[in-house]
């Protein structure tokens, strides 16, 4: 059991319509023209989804609607996650969809033990039946001997990083890779994971989310392509799109998610709002925004 993943991975914003429902036309056009440009898995109902706030159903519908939009091109990654119980429904809807994998995020609120956040993994990855990536971040931060034991359990192919401590994620590579092999999964999930890339790149970890690919995903694979091809390229994409963009993102809580879904309304479609506690990017973000966007089409043409 394994997902094939490579390139940039696409993690597609959820579009709610004027009445505040998701708007399942908007979620196909984007996803269908971010395919235009080659990523190597859409990631749906995630962080930059708002997954956090998607009821029961709107999950369900939001991955429904990706794998018909996919049809079959690339894997598709559903969120799940939370309480115990609402990511073992998550699991099983998502597979039952016709997702090819999960993304599990960190359990809300309670923390436990190792052993229960194994057991915790164990109930999903069992329930999923498909291929489950562990998210590490927040309240989940694992030692290296604690990420083998949960590589370990059957079902689990992959671990995204979005704590960003690069010396314990060498450490932990190093250990999955001599004790599972070499085809487990990393890939570096913190908020605009470019700018962050070439220090993952240096400890073997190729594979990273782009929240950018979601409103340029022409600058986004342009830099996916120069990290080898075009080194100049890529360093000035770092230095005049990709580090004003996280210096803006800094600026408020929750900019990470509200910053790329204002950018996606910037580029023409509408995805209406997000949903508290997320909001809205204030007047000068949105013009500062729409500069750095400029700037680096711009760059690529």
């Amino acid at each position: 059991m394994n997902l094939q993943l490579e390139g940039v991975l696409f993690f597609p914003v959820t579009p709610f319509g004027p009445d505040g429902a998701l708007n399942a036309d908007a979620l196909a056009e984007h996803i269908r023209s971010g395919l235009e440009h080659g990523p190597g898995g859409v990631f749906v109902a995630c962080g930059t989804g708002e997954f956090p706030s998607l009821s029961a159903n709107e999950h369900a519908q939001a991955v429904h609607v990706a794998v018909e939009a996919v049809a079959g091109t690339v894997p598709v990654v559903a969120g799940a996650g939370g309480p115990l119980g609402a990511a073992l429904d998550q699991a099983r809807s998502a597979a039952v969809a016709g997702a090819d994998g999960l993304l599990l995020m960190p359990p809300y609120l309670a923390q436990g033990p190792a052993a229960g956040l194994h057991a915790y993994v164990s109930a999903v990855a069992e329930a999923a039946a498909i291929p489950v990536i562990l998210y590490q971040r927040g309240g989940v931060v694992l030692d290296p001997a604690a990420a083998v034991e949960l590589a370990r359990i059957p079902g689990v192919v992959g671990l995204k990083d979005g704590n960003g401590d690069i010396d314990r994620m060498a450490r932990i590579v190093r250990a999955i890779r001599r004790e599972i092999g070499a085809d487990f999964t990393f890939f570096n999930g913190l908020p605009t994971a470019e700018l962050t890339q070439p220090a993952y790149r240096a400890i073997g970890v190729r594979l990273y989310s782009s929240a950018a690919f979601c409103f340029v995903p022409e600058v986004a694979a342009a830099y996916c392509k120069a990290q080898d091809a075009d080194p100049e390229l890529a360093d000035r994409l770092l230095a005049d799109f990709y580090a004003p963009l996280v210096e803006l993102r800094s600026k408020v809580p929750g900019y990470a998610v509200s910053l790329v879904k204002a950018a996606v309304r910037q580029r023409g479609l509408d995805t209406g709002p997000v949903r508290p506690p997320l909001v809205e990017p204030a007047p000068e973000h949105l013009a500062e925004l729409d500069r750095i966007i400029k700037a680096g089409l711009e760059i690529i043409t």
